[in-house]
């Protein structure tokens, strides 16, 4: 009886639940399979989607676009973090402004650096032309091998905020028994970093990466808003191409075959890098 009252407590949260995650996901893939007049085709829009060149472009444009975004915003968050853990004045201040990028909103972010990076009115042009590091004003946005480095570069400085401040509230948990034992045995300020704020840190770094594994994934804001995934492509990433099939295309059989398979790849990847994580967690027990 008291089993049956729990259910019942539980039913109406478990409905709404259903709603939000379960019916999206179940309807996604029933699209998948079905034409725009809801008769089963098997497998033709997945054969449809994957048969364009551009969406093998889009697929590597996308682990680029992760892979660089995540690199540069854990190394940069560290340092950061690390430096912000240390004595000076004015700290508090500092802590306050490193958080900046990461409160502002991604649309008004984008809009923002694609003034900066401006051919003719940008400042990131005028100060590299000014001090010479330039001979002349070049198209960030418009150059097919700067353009994808010129988004990744916004986005690390988007996030990396969000790393510095999870591993700087990770240092500040680090007893100080430790760093007394390393300077016992000799260690300077760099032996402490490697022997002691390295490894105690690790398990935070490794939860950040997850999570900014999969918002690298699903980011969509700052490409779309700035180039909308050209030019030529070359920013294009697979959400945008799922956005501009369903809602540009107005192909939501097409878009739901390549979400389904997008997902299966998240899925792949998330439980690879907890499989991964988990062989470490055993290794050091």
């Amino acid at each position: 009886m008291r089993s049956n009252a729990g259910l019942v407590f539980a039913l109406p949260a478990l409905v709404v639940l259903f709603m939000l995650i379960a019916y999206p996901v179940v309807y996604t893939g029933w699209l998948s399979v079905t034409d725009d007049q809801g008769n089963l085709v098997g497998l033709k829009n997945f054969s449809a989607v994957l048969r364009p060149r551009v969406t093998t472009q889009a697929l590597w444009n996308t682990l680029w676009w992760v892979a660089g975004s995540i690199v540069f915003q854990v190394l940069l968050g560290v340092a950061t973090a690390i430096l912000l853990n240390q004595n000076f004045p004015g700290r508090a201040l500092v802590r306050s402004v490193a958080l900046v990028p990461w409160i502002i909103p991604g649309i008004v972010a984008a809009t923002t650096w694609a003034w900066m990076f401006h051919t003719e009115f940008g400042i990131i042009n005028y100060m590299m032309t000014g001090v010479g590091i330039l001979p002349e004003p070049i198209g960030w946005l418009t150059r097919g091998d700067t353009v994808l480095p010129a988004m990744i570069a916004i986005n690390v400085w988007k996030l990396f905020p969000f790393v510095a401040i999870m591993v700087l509230a990770a240092l500040q948990s680090i007893p100080n028994d430790l760093y007394e034992a390393a300077r016992m045995d000799g260690a300077n300020y760099w032996g402490e970093i490697r022997h002691v704020m390295l490894p105690q840190i690790r398990p935070v770094v490794t939860a950040v990466t997850l999570l900014l594994v999969i918002w690298g994934l699903n980011a969509i804001t700052i490409i779309y808003a700035i180039t909308r995934g050209g030019p030529a492509n070359r920013t294009l990433i697979t959400p945008i191409q799922i956005f501009r099939l369903a809602f540009e295309a107005v192909e939501f059989n097409q878009a739901a075959a390549l979400s389904v398979l997008f997902f299966a790849v998240v899925m792949v990847v998330v439980f690879v890098y907890i499989r991964l994580l988990a062989d470490r967690a055993g290794e050091g027990t």
